[in-house]
């Protein structure tokens, strides 16, 4: 039994704090969580370039097992943007460095980011909710926004400036700075100067004769030529395309005065190595390219399984047309495939374990049957005559999306990152598609989680399915997990 007693309860905590800390991480090798320890801390954190969440705990702490899923929801959709990791504090290696962040309970959240001086991150307590949600607008607001806006008036001046250095300037119609070239800029900091044109500036976008939106301009540094970046605008096409002017920086532990020694002496190479339509040397050129990249490039190939079929127009419900579902991608086809079908289905397969390979989360694909007469009733009323169709939709934001084409795997990959991006024409999903699922029996399977929206940027969505968090913190020393917090149940992965 109990008691509250000052003696017991000092006696406890000694004998607890005399315990070797023998806990296993409440994170495996393979989660998206970075595990840091009083050892790498310096490199994984203090001195990389990007933006960190560090959340301190102890295996045993309740609180902490039901932040994890949580916690783990906002690493994936952080991915590219900013770092998501976790220090044991049970670890007696690790207990100097909890002290020293002044950490009392648990779990504790703190964001850090580059400061002034390198190897010196500004650190802030995090005291928002514990949802995915919350932590990941958190991390966003704390990225350094390293993209230079130019106006026609400081345009020349910018090119002028440090002739050799090369820089890298998108023309686009937004006044917002994306996640996307926030991150980009993060990635060749110091390596290349990145800036942001409008639209609006006549004289800048008259200068490179943009006619198009977005357009990527490199300038290598020098007297050698602009070059006009003409892939889709993902991440990885645009980091092998600047890598011409000089490598990204590595992920963790950047030293600077490396990078920029490394800058000049890609500059003194031969000419020919800035050519933009030479697939060996853009190759050779991001050999030290984000992991993330490395991680596509590297994936194996393998058979790839069918995306799942829905069943009837209740399951088409439940997953994609309730009212508060999320995005969704459909492949409308007959149950007797044919060749467009077979093709369409195949490349949302590989575009699937495409992202499942790299580390990135993509909504969910389904295919349709459209024999189903309320699956027709669909078809009609978004007037889709073709055999095979494919569309988004998002319930929740009732929208959907067409797509048109010849359902080859770059075409539909390059419509699916819009609207990841949440670029291109939204179409209004009537209300008569949007429909209540049935109720399921008491001894039915738990219903899918409902997914939320997370507004990265103003052109950036996030989907995040929301666990329970609670929001208590553990007292560091004394507390003790309660049974029911052990088994932390098993959530699905979020979708991009």
């Amino acid at each position: 039994m109990y008691t509250s007693s000052p003696t017991i309860a000092a006696a406890a905590l000694g004998l607890l704090a005399a315990l070797p800390s023998a806990h296993a991480s409440l994170y495996l090798k393979s989660s998206p969580v970075i595990q840091v320890d009083a050892k790498n801390y310096d490199r994984l954190v203090a001195k990389t370039n990007y933006t960190t969440a560090l959340e301190f705990y102890a295996p045993w702490c309740g609180h902490c097992q039901n932040l994890k899923p949580a916690y783990e929801k906002a690493a994936k959709n952080l991915d590219g943007l900013a770092r998501v990791a976790a220090i044991n504090c049970d670890e007696d290696e690790n207990k100097p460095l909890c002290g020293q962040f002044g950490v009392q309970g648990f779990p504790t959240i703190k964001i850090a980011r580059p400061g002034k001086k390198y190897g010196k991150p500004v650190v802030d307590d995090y005291n928002g909710p514990r949802s995915a949600k919350d932590i990941v607008n958190a991390v966003v607001d704390k990225i350094n926004n390293h993209v230079k806006k130019v106006t026609d008036k400081d345009f020349d001046a910018f090119l002028s400036t440090n002739n050799d250095t090369a820089k890298a300037i998108l023309f686009t119609e937004k006044g917002t700075t994306s996640a996307l070239l926030k991150g980009v800029a993060i990635d060749f900091l110091d390596v290349i100067q990145v800036a942001q044109v409008r639209n609006k500036e006549a004289k800048a976008v008259a200068a490179f004769g943009i006619e198009s939106y977005p357009s990527l301009v490199l300038l290598p540094g020098g007297d050698q030529p602009g070059l006009l970046y003409d892939g889709e605008m993902k991440k990885d096409g645009i980091v092998k395309f600047l890598s011409q002017a000089g490598p990204p920086n590595p992920v963790t532990g950047a030293e600077k005065p490396k990078a920029k020694k490394e800058k000049k002496e890609k500059k003194d190479k031969p000419k020919e190595s800035t050519k933009s339509k030479k697939p060996e040397a853009a190759e050779e050129s991001t050999s030290t390219a984000s992991a993330e990249t490395q991680a596509e490039t590297a994936a194996p190939e393998e058979e790839v399984p069918p995306i799942p079929a829905l069943s009837g127009y209740a399951e088409l419900t439940k997953e994609c047309l309730a009212p508060k579902s999320g995005i969704c991608i459909l492949a409308l086809v007959p149950k007797e495939h044919g060749e467009e079908a077979e093709k369409a289905l195949a490349a949302l397969s590989g575009i699937s374990i495409k992202h499942v390979h790299s580390h990135r989360h993509l909504f969910p694909f389904f295919e349709v049957h459209t024999e189903d007469a309320d699956v027709a009733a669909l078809t009609k009323t978004l007037e889709l005559q073709a055999k095979v169709e494919v569309i988004a939709t998002n319930a929740k934001r009732s929208w959907w999306r067409h797509y048109q084409g010849d359902f080859a795997p770059e075409s539909l990959e390059t419509w699916i990152d819009a609207i990841r991006m949440n670029e291109g024409e939204k179409k209004k999903l009537p209300e008569s598609l949007i429909a209540e699922p049935p109720k399921e029996s008491p001894t039915a399977d738990k219903p899918a989680e409902e997914t939320v929206e997370v507004k990265v940027e103003e052109d950036v969505k996030v989907e995040v399915p929301e666990p329970e968090a609670e929001s208590a913190s553990t007292s560091w020393q004394g507390a003790e997990p309660t049974p029911e917090a052990t088994e932390v149940p098993e959530h699905p992965r979020d979708e991009l």
